[in-house]
């Protein structure tokens, strides 16, 4: 018989297919499956809007759900492992404070640039300073952190906490000097969007994300030595700097590059590995790959939400991530409060 873990990762799998080809399929403008597979493999003919519906919009954008889904959830995962703490989640290395406080000086900043250079120049910006702001916040907190060659994971976790106040400071001072117009946009990027989706960010997400996602799938073993303490973990013969190195790094690019293309998605890094440890346990060699599918599909099922619901408007997809998500987790945790493991 599957294992309880196996049968976990069948059904996010399946799932996650199911809930992709539901994604490509609703919308303003329904495609029946059948008629996107012809597109697809090139059957019969069909009309321009059609394929430029699944092409163009469709396509990229369920693509860059089940990527950047993906990339929170198991970025989330390796924090909350390599801390040793069920709060941890990517923001608690900077990446989001930073990624939100470059994409607001982009926002307010770059249109004198654009008036000059061209429109292209505004677009490009806010993503290219997002994860420029991800990454430098990331690499700061852990330069704090380190103790000649160690790294103080107490010390990086409140260096977290100071660079993200201090982001956020700045992006409110910003925020209060906005017109109202940038206003806007920078409510929107923080609330989270995939209407952006396009091939140049799917071909952004396929090189950010694949290496770093597995990375944190080979270095389970490591994550499962390093709850035990480091100490223990370093009898083991795990190079526990090496995995802490490598681990911030990995998370910091494929959570950088979701954050800049996608804005600022909560909930997916902090509960999707907690749902995954209360439904099969603690073992990482299972919760990453679970995070991963799991993250990925919940992402997709709330931006079909976000983009149907309310259509032809749109509602920000941190939103519906939030309200969708917490109410089941709040359900496993009183359910399961008793057996949580940790």
């Amino acid at each position: 018989m599957m294992s309880r873990q196996a049968r976990i990762l069948l059904v996010c799998g399946v799932a996650l297919v199911a809930a992709a080809l539901l994604a490509v399929s609703v919308g303003a403008m329904p495609v029946k499956p059948a008629a996107w597979w012809s597109m697809l493999v090139g059957g019969e003919a069909h009309s321009a809007r059609e394929q430029a519906v699944l092409t163009v919009v469709r396509l990229p954008r369920v693509l860059l759900a089940l990527l950047a889904g993906a990339a929170l959830a198991a970025g989330g995962a390796a924090m909350q492992a390599l801390f040793r703490n069920p709060l941890a989640d990517p923001s608690i290395i900077g990446v989001s404070s930073g990624a939100g406080l470059l994409a607001a000086l982009a926002i307010t900043a770059t249109a004198p640039l654009a008036a000059v250079i061209g429109a292209w120049a505004g677009l490009v910006a806010l993503p290219l300073m997002a994860f420029i702001g991800a990454l430098a916040s990331a690499l700061l907190v852990f330069g704090i952190a380190r103790e000649g060659r160690r790294t103080n994971v107490a010390a990086m976790l409140l260096a977290g906490i100071g660079i993200t106040a201090i982001a956020g400071a700045l992006t409110g001072l910003l925020t209060y000097t906005a017109s109202d117009t940038q206003l806007r946009s920078i409510t929107f990027w923080m609330l989270g969007s995939l209407g952006g989706a396009d091939r140049t960010a799917i071909l952004i997400m396929l090189v950010a994300v694949p290496l770093p996602l597995v990375f944190l799938l080979r270095t389970h073993r490591q994550f499962n030595a390093l709850a035990l303490g480091e100490q223990q973990a370093r009898y083991l013969g795990v190079d526990v700097e090496r995995v802490k190195r490598r681990a911030i790094v990995a998370t910091a690019v494929m959570v950088g590059a979701a954050v800049a293309l996608c804005g600022v998605i909560g909930f997916l890094g902090l509960v999707v590995p907690h749902v995954v440890r209360m439904l099969g346990g603690a073992d990482n060699r299972y919760v990453m790959p679970a995070s991963m599918l799991a993250g990925a599909l919940l992402l997709c099922l709330a931006d079909t939400l976000a983009r149907t619901m309310a259509a032809p408007a749109e509602i920000p997809i941190g939103v519906i991530t939030a309200l969708c998500g917490a109410p089941v987790f709040l359900y496993l945790l009183v359910r399961r409060r008793k057996s949580l493991a940790v």
